[in-house]
């Protein structure tokens, strides 16, 4: 049978709405129905709050809240499986053209019809690489297998950086790494405003310990200006950490985080582990100074662009902050320079990349040969 064309394509992809796979799942669907592609989004894990859904409508995107678990909270890997049965139960249903997934361990059981194209987004193996280090603990193991057998199902893998997808590759001894498609953000609504005092500011899922949110907090005691830090402080199997020195926002929506982000703050991320880091595009996109841990994914992304710092040693941070607040000129150059490199980000060139991967995927080409268009 031939492939479908891209003007009558339909994809079931799989996302939640914990972290920055649900602005990437929505920011994608918005951008492929330019292409003519319709998606219907399964959501796993918590269902989308009120401003989520309406983030799902404006992108054009169908929703179907599933209740299934995600695979890093389920408690043993038969609720795993069991998701992949009912996820392929629903392609079953539906019928979509393709299918891709967020969630890459729901291709280990889930015996699709179609295509399959999964994105390497984050995993537990690669993530306790870079936050804890040595053997992996059991219930990692276990999750990581699944994972490893979603990637051998899958037709084309893709990753969001170079360096997650040389990780990936050598975590899971993958024959090459995934192509590499980076990520893109639309920008986000609000006005530019800057303050007259200037403060710090973060945001993401700040309980998850990659996301080193304890480093900020503890530079904040440091610091002669105010933090402000936007996300969760607990997730939703239990972790969590406290905010004792920065200022705790909660989560905010999008246009929440835009009048943050259009105050132009000093932009900080000491992250351990972060395949891409959506947050940190948000604010280039608005123009903040960047300063950023010193890992392979941001070096690579945003290289000239930002300040980096040991994300171990919240002192050398604090020290680089109070230099940056106290120089609004290097602030607006700083500032400038993420802007201007957030312009290579965009919602449209990922569409591009991902439907050239479901083109591949659909016409059986193999791994072997570079996907037309795929960022390098």
């Amino acid at each position: 049978m031939p492939a479908p064309d891209a003007k009558s394509l339909h994809v079931l992809m799989t996302a939640d709405a914990v972290g920055g796979v649900w602005q990437y799942a929505l920011d994608l669907a918005g951008g492929l129905r330019n292409h003519g592609v319709r998606a219907t989004i399964a959501v796993l894990g918590p269902a989308p709050s009120a401003d989520q859904q309406a983030m799902a409508e404006a992108a054009g995107a169908e929703l179907v809240a599933t209740g299934l678990p995600l695979e890093w909270t389920a408690s043993h890997q038969g609720e795993v499986k069991e998701a992949s049965r009912s996820v392929a139960g629903l392609a079953r249903q539906i019928r979509p053209d393709l299918i891709h997934l967020n969630a890459p361990a729901l291709g280990a059981h889930g015996q699709f019809d179609v295509p399959v194209v999964a994105v390497c987004h984050s995993c537990v193996a690669t993530w306790w690489q870079a936050v804890k280090g040595g053997p992996l603990p059991e219930d990692f193991i276990w999750r990581t297998e699944l994972v490893r057998r979603g990637y051998a199902a899958a037709s084309k893998l893709l990753a969001p950086t170079r360096a997650f997808a040389h990780a990936t590759a050598e975590a899971y001894e993958l024959p090459q790494p995934p192509v590499v498609v980076r990520n893109g953000r639309r920008a986000l609504p609000g006005k530019t405003n800057a303050r007259s005092e200037v403060f710090v500011f973060t945001a993401g899922r700040l309980w998850d310990e990659g996301k080193n949110f304890a480093a900020i907090d503890r530079m904040a005691a440091r610091l002669s200006i105010p933090v402000l830090a936007a996300g969760p402080l607990q997730g939703p199997h239990g972790a969590q950490v406290e905010a004792r020195h920065a200022t705790p926002l909660g989560r905010l929506s999008d246009e929440g985080v835009a009048r943050y982000l259009g105050e132009r703050p000093i932009f900080v991320s000491t992250a351990l582990y972060e395949p891409f880091g959506l947050a940190v595009l948000e604010a280039a996109q608005a123009g903040c100074a960047l300063i950023l841990s010193d890992i392979p994914t941001f070096r690579e992304l945003w290289e000239g662009a930002a300040l980096f710092i040991d994300p171990q040693d919240e002192s050398a941070a604090a020290d680089a902050v109070e230099r940056l607040a106290q120089d609004s000129d290097a602030r607006a150059v700083l500032g400038r320079a993420a802007k201007k490199r957030a312009e290579a980000y965009t919602v449209e060139a990922m569409s591009e990349g991902v439907l050239n991967a479901y083109r591949s995927a659909l016409a059986g080409i193999s791994d072997k040969f570079p996907l037309e268009g795929a960022a390098a």
